[in-house]
């Protein structure tokens, strides 16, 4: 009888043990990718940059991207101009036994030059259009007819 009961009492903490290992994922030895410094810069400075992954900054500035990172880009923004968008990747170039891994950013730092924003195009006015004269009801010469009477 005490067999029974000591198996029943393990049975328990054997199915919690179990279940703790369900939730165990190696995703967590993991390392996480390495960051890569970008540097960010405009004419003029001060114009709000924004990744396309979301991270914002005033110009002068750096932000940091994964290395992994396919690519993104960087939009400038600014009153009183245009806003402009530059395209960076991101050349990650994995290590061996004989080189280092490495991380290009092209372009490093990513520039911008933003325009002023012109006046506003001034509206096209329509000529009035002048009306034709109306052809002269004069009979031509050598007519047998009088010239019709002027309108009044």
């Amino acid at each position: 009888m005490r067999r029974v009961i000591v198996i029943a009492s393990v049975l328990p903490l054997a199915g919690m043990g179990l279940a703790g290992c369900s939730s165990f994922s190696l995703d967590s030895l993991k390392p996480t990718p390495p960051t890569v410094q970008v540097v960010l810069e405009s004419v003029p400075s001060g114009a709000e940059a924004r990744t396309s992954n979301g991270q914002t900054c005033k110009t002068p500035c750096s932000v940091n991207v994964p290395a992994g990172e396919a690519g993104f880009s960087v939009t400038f923004t600014m009153n009183k101009f245009q806003p402009a968008t530059v395209p960076v990747q991101v050349i990650y170039t994995p290590g061996d036994l004989t080189t280092t891994t490495s991380t290009t950013i092209d372009p490093n730092p990513v520039f911008a030059e933003l325009r002023p924003v012109g006046p506003p195009p001034k509206p096209v006015r329509a000529k009035p259009k002048k009306p034709k004269p109306p052809k002269s009801a004069a009979a031509p010469a050598g007519s047998p007819f009088p010239n019709p009477p002027a309108a009044r």
